[in-house]
């Protein structure tokens, strides 16, 4: 991804190494195998008698759809193929067999059922949230192409001095801050290459190392809870959440990181408290140095203002009627006119996690327009059931799958079933804060899950400096990862119950 910035070589190895992996022999014969298996499964449910779901009313393109989410879901936890394939994949099959534009005759919509809008199914592309991201990828790469993160860097983390310990804490919290708005994988790579300099001045037989690399981790995963655009999870909940056919709740930027922000800092700080404690340093006093810094040219200060007046612009959406959406197009706006950002650096944006987000809002559309939402609901009574144990499942199955596959993945598999789930509790719901505290759970768990190496980009970042062993990581990550869903839940429940999300 980003070339521009300190740490891409980091980057540019890890993903050498994710393609080694994918093109080993014995990984090809697996993917194979599992490959034929989804395809076996999707092909049964697709070809199952009617009556065998169990649903009154369930036609045909309704069927469909069952057997497209059975083979996104089984795509996704297997990881057969990339995440973002599967979820073109599940928009190309949709197109084909479920729309006014499919096969004219297996979309006869007198032998099928009511067919979806082709227009919509590709409308999940430009979805407002997908603009979301996109104006968070273009403030992203003008500030590493201007050297202005690491400049950031370097001055926030010289009030930190030299005590070790308090360079640990320093790498927490500007690790965390920069994973608000940029991605942490890029933001785990540079700052990676940042604490090169600081490895090398510890001792080998001590842990400080250990506690260092683990800080840029656990930081960034962390970080990502902090704002909307700060993971992908995140802002799939803000879809769900503010959708005007939907809950319609007016979420804005500033609201979420009111009550986000002092949850991070709050992590990041018991993160510090951890990491000195259980890998603690045997040199009190490293010196830091950080090379690089900001271009001195007049497009550098174009990217400062526009950066701080979008986060402004977001922080106060709710007073200025601009939502959140409409400003991540005026960075894009104005860097694209000032020449910030060239037709180069569009190649740049992370277009794999847009596509992987777009097929889980189409699965979401699918479900709904269809009508298979609304059987589902009359078929399985979720009125019954349990509020807390519907909030502690959704978190827990979140926070498994979240720590083998793609958070993304996960989250766009399990925010549309929760969706229809928590839309069919009604009132019932309020016990525990309403809908919000459901899906931002959720959005919580996928970020508190970094256990293993594969957990997280981050995650295989560090582990890839050979400084630290996965029990290692997996002893901070589960740590971390129950204290920050004990923490996240238990304030979104008081949230919830005082109303005010």
């Amino acid at each position: 991804m980003f070339k521009n910035f300190h740490g891409y070589s980091l980057l540019e190895t890890y993903h050498k190494m994710r393609h080694a992996q994918k093109e080993h022999p014995t990984t090809i014969h697996k993917k194979l195998l599992q490959g034929i298996f989804v395809a076996g499964v999707t092909l049964l449910i697709w070809n199952l008698p009617i009556t065998a779901f169990g649903i009154d009313g369930l036609n045909i393109v309704q069927q469909r759809i069952i057997a497209i989410f059975a083979f996104a879901t089984l795509m996704w936890i297997m990881e057969v193929v990339p995440s973002w394939a599967t979820s073109v994949s599940i928009i190309g099959l949709m197109l084909v067999f479920t729309t006014d534009s499919g096969i004219k005759w297996m979309c006869n919509p007198d032998e099928v059922g009511q067919l979806l809008s082709y227009k919509a199914v590709m409308a999940t592309f430009a979805d407002p949230v997908i603009m979301l991201f996109i104006g968070g990828f273009i403030l992203a790469i003008a500030a590493t192409k201007t050297g202005l993160d690491a400049q950031l860097a370097k001055v926030m983390l010289k009030p930190f001095g030299n005590k070790s310990e308090n360079v640990l804490l320093g790498f927490l919290l500007i690790t965390g801050l920069f994973s608000m708005f940029v991605s942490n994988t890029a933001t785990a790579a540079m700052m990676l290459t940042f604490l090169t300099p600081v490895f090398k001045q510890l001792p080998p037989e001590g842990k400080g190392r250990i506690a260092m690399a683990l800080s840029i981790p656990v930081a960034a995963n962390l970080g990502g809870m902090g704002t909307p655009i700060g993971t992908p999870p995140n802002t799939i909940a803000m879809k769900y959440l503010n959708d005007p056919e939907g809950l319609n709740l007016g979420l804005g930027f500033g609201q979420w990181m009111m009550f986000m922000l002092p949850l991070v800092a709050l992590l990041l700080f018991i993160s510090w408290m951890l990491l000195k404690t259980i890998f603690p340093f045997s040199q009190k006093t490293v010196e830091l140095k950080i090379e690089g810094g900001m271009k001195k040219e007049p497009r550098t200060y174009i990217v400062i203002i526009t950066f701080f007046v979008t986060v402004l612009l977001w922080l106060l959406d709710t007073v200025t009627g601009i939502n959140s959406y409409t400003v991540a197009l005026i960075p894009f706006m104005v860097f694209a006119l000032t020449g910030v950002i060239t037709r180069a650096d569009l190649e740049e944006i992370n277009w794999s996690v847009i596509w992987m987000v777009a097929g889980g809002f189409a699965l979401g559309y699918g479900l709904n327009a269809s009508g298979l939402a609304a059987l589902a609901v009359q078929s399985i009574p979720f009125g019954q059931f349990s509020p807390l144990l519907i909030l502690l499942l959704s978190g827990l199955i979140c926070y498994g799958l979240s720590n083998f596959i793609s958070n993304s993945a996960t989250a766009a598999l399990l925010m549309p079933i929760l969706a229809v789930v928590c839309a069919a509790m009604g009132d019932k719901l309020n016990a525990i804060g309403g809908t919000p505290t459901v899906l931002i759970g959720v959005a919580v768990a996928a970020s508190s899950a970094m256990v293993l190496p594969i957990s997280t980009p981050p995650n295989a970042l560090a582990y890839a400096t050979n400084l630290v062993h996965q029990n290692q990581m997996a002893k901070i990550g589960l740590i971390v990862g129950i204290i920050s869903m004990v923490l996240g839940y238990t304030l979104l429940y008081f949230m919830g119950t005082l109303h005010v999300i």
